[in-house]
């Protein structure tokens, strides 16, 4: 089992947590759909080559995003991440798969 923990703009919260639940992540027992989410603020600045969804490239830029916490079986690891990647605005996706123990 793992954990997924990735960062988004709240304009994109619902978009991305239905691509990675539909991919198979947030079932836990008998239920679906399961995560965990607090608004925070991030920050970055995109590089000169960057081509960023939010801000501007040589930029620092600060914004609330939203971290999301969900759990998966190995077997639908890869589905889970390529959905969080094609679902997501940034160019370059910021997230954590830890592997645990249930």
């Amino acid at each position: 089992m793992y954990s997924l923990i990735f960062y988004v703009p709240e304009t994109h919260l619902e978009q991305v947590k239905e691509a990675v639940f539909a991919a198979g992540a947030g079932h836990l027992g008998n239920y679906d759909f399961v995560c965990w989410q607090v608004k925070g603020e991030g920050q970055f600045q995109p590089s000169l080559h960057a081509t960023p969804f939010i801000g501007e490239a040589g930029k620092l830029e600060e914004l609330e995003e939203y971290r999301v916490e969900m759990m998966l079986l190995d077997d639908c690891r890869e589905a889970v991440v390529s959905a969080l990647k094609l679902s997501h605005p940034y160019e370059e996706v910021a997230y954590h798969l830890i592997a645990i123990e249930c």
